[in-house]
């Protein structure tokens, strides 16, 4: 397995487990409706005071509540309501403690129960807790502070009915806290305000720089038209030394000069043929040959000059050998001081051969 592959898998596994600890840290709140009739009167009452249990679905549930006989907890091994599987859809209130959720949760859903409803222990106020039932995941289950399931309980020991809605309510965790909300949304508003920024900013330098290029170009394709109608062109002739020999050709089309051809003569004294050296000027404005610039030579003035990156030459070694006389390695580099004893050969072996060379 490569770096970069263990890299990659670090990093996915890094992931997991942050997706898994966001998910644990967040909860689902439950919106709790109860009705009941008293006086011939029908009460209507409801809040946001439910918490969706870790395992539990998060959808809606309803039902006419019931308590558990004998353990108001609604534990041990077969809690007694007075509800079937074959009852009305009806959901279990029962308090925290004296056994596990799962333990609680199992019992009612077992019974038929569509939710479970758990208020917490005596003197904990309207504070709830994030429940953990793993083994038990196919039923709704809630939970709700002491003094909302107290307030049920006595409605229901006064013989009064109550039916239970139970609705989703709105994330929390670390994520979606409001704050964290505010914090994103400006930090992505950010991010994505400077990204705009910095493409902008990218695309106008790019368009002024190319503008501006086309612009130079431009200005200097016309200068060198101008340039172009100030040199000298001729026509060839036979007795032309030129057309005398093969050895004279044009460098753009690599053909000899022919009597009859125009040719142009450029400042560096170098011919070409009219048709091939004129298209060559306009697009570069330099001889082939020598590199001379057509505009320098004419005294004609670049208004735009292009940056072209400098490279200081290579450094040379040139050996120069006179008769007899002793070598010496001098670089061109270093042409100020040349130190006789520094790279200094001894050409007393080669006088033999020379002077049996020269008989």
């Amino acid at each position: 397995m490569g770096k970069k592959t263990q890299q990659w898998l670090l990093l996915f596994l890094y992931l997991t487990v942050l997706v898994h600890c966001s998910a644990a840290m967040m909860f689902w709140t439950a919106f709790v409706e109860i009705s009941y009739i008293r006086k011939n009167e029908t009460v209507d009452r409801a809040c946001e005071c439910g918490v969706f249990g870790q395992n539990s679905p998060i959808e809606k549930a309803s039902g006419i509540v019931t308590l558990p006989m004998g353990d108001p907890t609604g534990c041990g091994p077969n809690p007694i309501y007075n509800r079937t599987i074959n009852s009305p859809l009806w959901i279990a209130l029962v308090k925290r403690g004296n056994c596990t959720f799962t333990e609680k949760i199992s019992a009612a859903s077992n019974l038929g129960a569509s939710a479970v409803v758990v208020y917490n222990v005596d003197g904990s106020g309207n504070s709830t807790t994030h429940m953990s039932h793993p083994e038990v995941e196919d039923i709704v289950a809630i939970m709700i502070g002491n003094s909302q399931g107290m307030e049920v309980l006595r409605l229901m020991k006064n013989g009064i009915d109550v039916e239970m809605t139970i609705l989703v309510g709105n994330p929390h965790g670390p994520w979606v806290d409001t704050y964290w909300l505010y914090f994103l949304s400006i930090a992505f508003f950010i991010v994505t305000a400077a990204s705009i920024a910095y493409f902008v900013f990218i695309s106008a330098s790019r368009l002024y720089n190319l503008n501006r290029h086309r612009r130079a170009q431009k200005r200097l394709k016309s200068e060198a038209k101008n340039a172009i109608k100030r040199l000298q062109v001729r026509t060839m002739k036979s007795d032309d030394v030129e057309t005398m020999s093969d050895s004279h050709m044009c460098a753009v089309c690599i053909e000899s000069y022919k009597a009859g051809e125009v040719v142009t003569v450029l400042t560096c004294d170098h011919i070409f043929h009219k048709a091939c050296i004129e298209p060559w000027l306009l697009e570069r404005r330099t001889c082939p040959m020598c590199k001379c610039d057509i505009l320098k030579a004419l005294g004609v003035e670049e208004e735009v000059k292009e940056d072209f990156p400098t490279q200081s030459p290579l450094e040379v070694t040139v050996i120069t050998v006179t008769g007899g006389d002793n070598m010496y390695e001098v670089p061109l580099t270093d042409t100020g001081s040349l130190d006789p004893d520094r790279h200094r050969y001894d050409n007393r072996a080669f006088e033999g051969d020379s002077e049996a060379a020269r008989g």
